[in-house]
């Protein structure tokens, strides 16, 4: 459909992956070489300026790996949950996938035999083929760095400095997949589509009692009654510092918006007034 393509097209831009002619960029040249959705291609690349792309790899292998968390039988979701805590992350679902991957790679190291390992992912309700489908597209991912001589920072994972990294790698290429709770019951309205969803029940925030209020989130399903899946917390601070102006002036009106807006005329109060002054 013409709309789709040209909100494709005005995607990228917002990416930097077009030049002005509607060209790729040299950018988009880069992100093009991995085998990834745009905005996963741009959050690796500002991770090596970050220095966090060890972590910022295994994400991208887990969120482009099948769902690793098994639909638990009838009378075992209980359990599924309190099995499934043991790799939640306070930070939010990006991290937790982060802790699975690392605690799945620990799990093979440490088992001889392929059935101990699948039983080990039975006993956690986790899918041991998207596991290792993860592991397959992390190593690719991997060739890819090292084939366009893009550095690989050492591994930092658990440290405030790596989180925040992380953090902003994801924002820099997931700044249009931003919500905010509205009314601190869960009801989440993202930024562009201004559509309520909830928290897709995988998340760790899921009936969890601190509900987070700005969120960042890998995908939106319709089909899950608009729900929101892989989700992170995020602060309006760290967003209007990493989101480019253009986008943020094209965003619909709102009192997400509007809030936002107060965060950047508080940080910058002085470039605020001269640009009200022209």
């Amino acid at each position: 459909a013409p709309e789709s393509l040209m909100q494709a097209l005005e995607d990228l831009d917002y990416l930097a992956a077009l030049d002005n002619d509607g060209n790729l960029s040299e950018f988009g040249i880069i992100m093009s070489e991995f085998p990834l959705d745009p905005q996963l291609s741009k959050s690796i690349l500002a991770s090596c300026e970050f220095e966090c792309v060890d972590e910022m790899l295994t994400i991208a292998a887990m969120v482009t790996a099948p769902n690793c968390f098994l639909h638990a039988p009838p009378g075992t979701e209980e359990i599924a949950l309190t099995c499934w805590r043991k790799f939640s992350h306070p930070a939010g679902d990006h991290f937790t996938l982060i802790n699975v991957f690392n605690a799945f790679k620990e799990a093979s190291a440490n088992f001889a035999s392929q059935c101990n390992n699948e039983k080990w992912c039975r006993d956690y309700f986790l899918s041991c083929s998207a596991l290792r489908m993860a592991g397959i597209i992390r190593a690719e991912l991997v060739e890819i760095m090292k084939r366009i001589e893009l550095p690989i920072s050492e591994p930092d994972f658990g440290s405030k400095e790596n989180i925040l990294s992380i953090k902003k790698s994801l924002l820099s290429g997931y700044f249009m997949h931003i919500a905010r709770d509205v009314d601190g019951s869960g009801n989440y309205l993202m930024l562009t589509h201004r559509q309520v969803a909830q928290l897709h029940p995988s998340s760790s925030y899921y009936n969890n009692r601190r509900i987070p209020e700005w969120v960042l989130f890998h995908e939106f399903s319709i089909s899950e009654d608009n729900s929101i899946r892989v989700v992170s917390e995020i602060s309006p601070d760290l967003f209007v510092e990493l989101v480019p102006q253009y986008y943020f002036s094209n965003l619909p009106p709102s009192e997400s918006k509007d809030i936002l807006q107060e965060v950047i005329n508080h940080l910058s109060p002085v470039s605020t007034m001269k640009e009200e002054h022209k």
